[in-house]
């Protein structure tokens, strides 16, 4: 079993959602996170910008029918519906088809370029390869042997016992709120024992992602 990173550019037609976030320097990303197995184009895309942008474009976007937005620290998030898909029906059986899972998100540039992955035997993989290049110019970016996501079994309950509390004193805040002696304080240990438990859960999760 193989993790496939693909890149490629839109093809022609463009969805108009990418359209309008190619036309404006607010912002530069969408990930589309999930979406419903219906026929209509209801979706979850997180934008790299403010509520009041994602409003903004979405509004100017005739095919859209209801938003809703939520914003974080990060972006904001957009539940977005349309009566129906605006891709090629080609591309999409060429999707449905393929004997490959395609876990999230998939990721739109500004610039017109799409980076997704694909997981599943080698052939089947190389099949969709070869499919999607009667469409558009595609390339490879890596090739892994497949791992899942960070597992909860990484840590020890101590030390997700630590993270929580962090995270809860704003240890991870931007700028940091919180200090180790918080986190000692709200777990009931040493503050040395409350440092080595984020170190070592921040070890096997930072190892787990970059892997």
């Amino acid at each position: 079993m193989q993790r496939v990173t693909f890149q490629t550019k839109y093809s022609d037609p463009v969805h108009p959602i990418q359209a309008a976030v190619g036309d404006t320097d607010m912002t530069t990303r969408s990930d589309l996170v999930c979406w419903s197995p219906t026929p209509d184009g209801t979706a979850l895309v997180w934008f790299d910008a403010d509520r009041a942008t994602v409003g903004g474009l979405l509004d100017g976007v005739d095919t859209v029918v209801g938003v809703s937005l939520h914003e974080d620290k990060t972006g904001t998030y957009a539940l977005i519906e349309e009566p129906q898909l605006e891709l090629r029906q080609a591309l999409l059986d060429t999707i449905s088809d393929a004997a490959v899972a395609f876990p999230p998100p998939v990721v739109f540039y500004g610039n017109g370029s799409v980076r997704f992955d694909a997981v599943g035997p080698s052939a089947a993989l190389s099949d969709l390869y070869g499919q999607l290049q009667e469409y558009t110019t595609v390339d490879i970016e890596t090739v892994r042997g497949y791992r899942p996501g960070v597992s909860s079994g990484l840590l020890t309950d101590r030390q997700r016992e630590a993270l929580t509390s962090a995270i809860t004193v704003g240890y991870y805040e931007i700028p940091r709120n919180g200090t180790v002696a918080d986190v000692a304080d709200a777990i009931g240990c040493s503050r040395s024992t409350a440092g080595e438990l984020l170190r070592k859960a921040e070890q096997s999760v930072i190892t787990a992602v970059i892997e």
